[in-house]
């Protein structure tokens, strides 16, 4: 698959190079804070998620989200990653997952034009109908962002995850094609 490109960011297939920026990422306890996994995560862990992705159709294939340099503006800098999972090909519906761990690119609007360039990708692309995803309660920032690029609140799992010491609400949002 070709490079995706936004306005300050693109979308690049994820190289096995990669995975020692995932695992600083993904080990971070300020960026897991808002993951619906539990860390954290060994290489070899690491290792053998991205060798079972490699294995899943390459729509559903991690990619990394690259911000451009300001200074040299052909040369890109790893701030996260985003993907498609579960998808249904019948109905044409996905679950979309993101993670910006570059903290200091926190609150820029990098997620928001990843959420958009996603969505057209999978309307226009793959030719999904319904694109959906899953966000704890408590994580304002996601919630902004995923509203900022046309997602919609669905409802709400109750005490569906367990962190910290207590339980976590999970929101569910969607976007669907004709919106």
């Amino acid at each position: 698959m070709p490079n995706i490109h936004g306005e300050r960011i693109r979308l690049r297939a994820a190289e096995k190079e990669d995975i020692p920026n995932f695992l600083r990422w993904i080990n971070d306890e300020e960026v897991a804070e808002n993951l619906l996994f539990i860390a954290p995560m060994s290489r070899y862990e690491e290792e053998n998620w991205y060798d079972t992705m490699m294995k899943k159709p390459a729509s559903e294939h991690v990619l990394v989200i690259e911000v451009k340099n300001q200074d040299n503006p052909g040369k890109f800098t790893p701030i996260g990653n985003c993907q498609f999972h579960d998808i249904d090909w019948r109905i044409g519906s996905a679950e979309i997952g993101i993670m910006i761990g570059e903290k200091s690119c926190w609150d820029k609007g990098y997620g928001t034009e990843t959420m958009r360039l996603l969505l057209e990708h999978g309307f226009n692309t793959l030719n999904l109908h319904r694109i959906w995803l899953q966000v704890f309660a408590k994580n304002k920032r996601g919630i902004r962002a995923y509203k900022k690029a046309g997602f919609q609140f669905e409802g709400t799992f109750r005490d569906a995850d367990y962190q910290h010491g207590q339980y976590q609400d999970v929101h569910f949002m969607s976007v669907i094609k004709d919106e």
